[in-house]
């Protein structure tokens, strides 16, 4: 099973939170089985998260508000609603990267960094 991880983040989060975060979530799910990472837009330059992904040599994906918006309904994130105007990041994103329906993980939160998992369907590494 190949799998689309959203993830959230504080500024700041190092790489190696997001791991910590991420091997929490997949849970017996290896690593081998990402097919890419999702986040929002503002997230573009986040070091912790550019490094993570390259780290792992997984595609990472970026969504806009919009797009946010568009994706099947999840449970809605106050902290995201207040940074970002959006009702969620993390499970949105791996909806959407995953195109999927459902997610198999919803949000998980480790140290200001949030992980939702849905199977990849179909894909591209730019989000489209």
């Amino acid at each position: 099973m190949r799998l689309a991880i959203g993830i959230g983040c504080r500024r700041g989060a190092s790489a190696d939170s997001i791991e910590r975060a991420v091997r929490i979530a997949l849970g017996a799910h290896d690593f081998g089985a990402i097919a890419i990472v999702a986040s929002i837009d503002a997230k573009r330059e986040e070091a912790g998260l550019l490094a993570f992904c390259e780290r792992h040599r997984v595609p990472l994906a970026f969504f806009t508000a919009d797009e946010i918006a568009q994706a099947p309904r999840t449970a809605i994130s106050y902290h995201a609603r207040q940074a970002m105007n959006v009702d969620g990041v993390c499970e949105p994103c791996a909806l959407l990267a995953g195109n999927a329906d459902t997610l198999i993980a919803p949000k998980t939160i480790y140290c200001g960094v949030t992980v939702a998992i849905a199977r990849a369907r179909d894909f591209s590494a730019d989000g489209t």
